[in-house]
């Protein structure tokens, strides 16, 4: 069975200190989905407009990735534009065209509710509300978020933590979402709404993994030249779910009787991986280096990053 993901299919339009890139294609299922096709069948559940290239549903299918959940709709495809002129670490947005997505209301058929891992990528609380409904026999469930749903949402957001097993966000929206100043006490607060496992990513430092008392800090892979860091956080998402679906986890693994210690070392393993997978989304624009990205090529950068853990 497929890991299932419902979130954006766009077009970017991103201005870094190392050139412009206009209207390439992005979008979070893009980055996720291609990630996570690495070790796991990956459907997807999205919407685009007449202008998006049909061609590249092709390209994601010849890699284990099922588009039959992407509907097209007359109008244009949600189109982003951003910054990273001052910091590579925090997008400015410049517009957002959300297009046929302002309306997006996913409807699953019987096959996708049946999957038994899920992501719901940073959308509306609501529709990630409507989503959990439609699930039906899924034993693992992890979403992702932002700070505009933190502001504008949080109730709906609380509601959708308080059902799922994983969180992934970044350090400032955790520290947004519970009025906490630092990283321990945050992760607390987070676990408290539901989610026992926690992804707090901090950018070029890399991410902090907790799970119920455990704490393990995962270093970002230093590339040579960072191009775009679009796409990033949703790579390693999908690094991270593709590896776990793989190892068939549940959320019963959590707070099994070894007090999921053996959950917590597939998780810090996954971890290892999705910041390997995420490494490459910054070295190029849109997702072409990901893309050609091998396992060997990830095993050895994850292979890398475990040495100078260990040394």
């Amino acid at each position: 069975m497929s890991l299932i993901t419902v979130g954006s299919l766009a077009f970017d339009t991103i201005q870094t200190l190392e050139g412009r890139a206009e209207k390439v294609l992005g979008g979070s299922m893009n980055y996720f989905s291609i990630a996570a096709s690495l070790f796991h069948p990956v459907s997807i559940v999205g919407v685009v407009g007449e202008d998006f290239p049909k061609e590249h549903l092709l390209r994601l299918e010849n890699r284990n990735i099922n588009t039959s959940g992407v509907e097209f709709k007359s109008g244009k495809t949600f189109h982003w534009e951003g910054s990273y002129e001052k910091s590579f670490n925090e997008a400015e947005t410049l517009k957002t065209a959300l297009n046929v997505f302002e309306t997006f209301q996913p409807k699953l058929s019987q096959e996708q509710r049946k999957c038994p891992v899920a992501f719901l990528a940073n959308i509306d609380p609501i529709i990630q509300l409507d989503l959990l409904k439609q699930l039906e026999s899924t034993d693992f469930i992890a979403c992702d978020t932002m700070n505009y749903w933190i502001h504008s949402k949080k109730p709906e957001l609380l509601k959708v933590l308080a059902q799922v097993d994983l969180l992934s966000i970044n350090e400032a929206e955790a520290y947004l979402l519970t009025g906490e100043k630092q990283l321990r006490q945050a992760a607390r607060v987070i676990q408290s709404y539901g989610p026992k496992a926690l992804i707090l990513k901090r950018g070029e430092y890399g991410s902090a993994v907790f799970c119920n008392e455990e704490i393990f800090l995962v270093p970002a892979f230093p590339v040579e030249k960072v191009v775009d860091p679009t796409g990033a956080g949703d790579s390693f998402a999908g690094g991270l779910l593709g590896v776990l679906a793989s190892h068939g986890v549940s959320r019963k693994d959590i707070t099994e009787t070894d007090g999921g210690k053996n959950f917590f070392r597939t998780l810090k393993k996954a971890a290892l991986t999705a910041s390997a997978l995420a490494s490459f989304t910054v070295e190029s624009f849109s997702f072409e280096k990901l893309i050609t990205a091998s396992k060997r090529d990830v095993q050895e950068r994850q292979e890398a990053l475990l040495k100078w853990i260990t040394a």
